[in-house]
């Protein structure tokens, strides 16, 4: 067990990184799948050593519900994002900054949060505390930037603790 350990260091960033190759290389093939997975051997090696306090992931169903999650919101920011965009006029439009207080602890679950903001339309992580206890963020439309704020704190942050604390 120890050796399989010493050769695959991070084994689900060894299987993330071959199906990442396979699809970019978009026909599989032997030879995708075995450079693929030369890959997801010899990267998590090398950077083992920047990796000494790998985060543990508790909660396996509530990865899978947080992907979902973060896809359906995804689809409807979109949707949401072109209607401002399209629909509605530049004076109507009101953009805030939220300040988003933060009951995670993990720097792992945090720059999960922040990435997941970012890659909701509409909204972009701008800071982060020097303490880490708040998230600074942007949206493009915010009347109430409470809600937006619950929102995040209730979808995001509450299955994230879930997941990593």
């Amino acid at each position: 067990m120890k050796l399989l350990r010493r050769v695959f260091p991070h084994p689900h960033l060894t299987l993330l990184l071959t199906v990442v190759w396979v699809l970019l290389a978009n026909a599989p093939s032997l030879n995708s799948v075995v450079f693929g997975l030369i890959l997801g051997i010899v990267i998590p090696f090398i950077t083992q050593p920047y990796w000494p306090d790998r985060p543990v992931l508790r909660n396996w169903p509530m990865v899978v519900e947080y992907i979902f999650v973060v896809l359906w919101d995804i689809v409807l920011a979109n949707v949401t994002v072109a209607r401002i965009i399209l629909f509605k006029r530049d004076a109507d439009r009101q953009p805030n900054w939220v300040c988003i207080p933060l009951d995670l602890r993990s720097p792992e679950a945090i720059t999960v949060l922040a990435g997941t903001i970012t890659m909701t339309p509409g909204t972009v992580t701008c800071d982060l505390s020097a303490k880490g206890h708040n998230l600074l963020v942007h949206c493009l439309d915010a009347p109430d930037p409470d809600a937006v704020r619950d929102d995040i704190k209730n979808r995001y942050e509450r299955r994230l603790k879930e997941i990593f604390e």
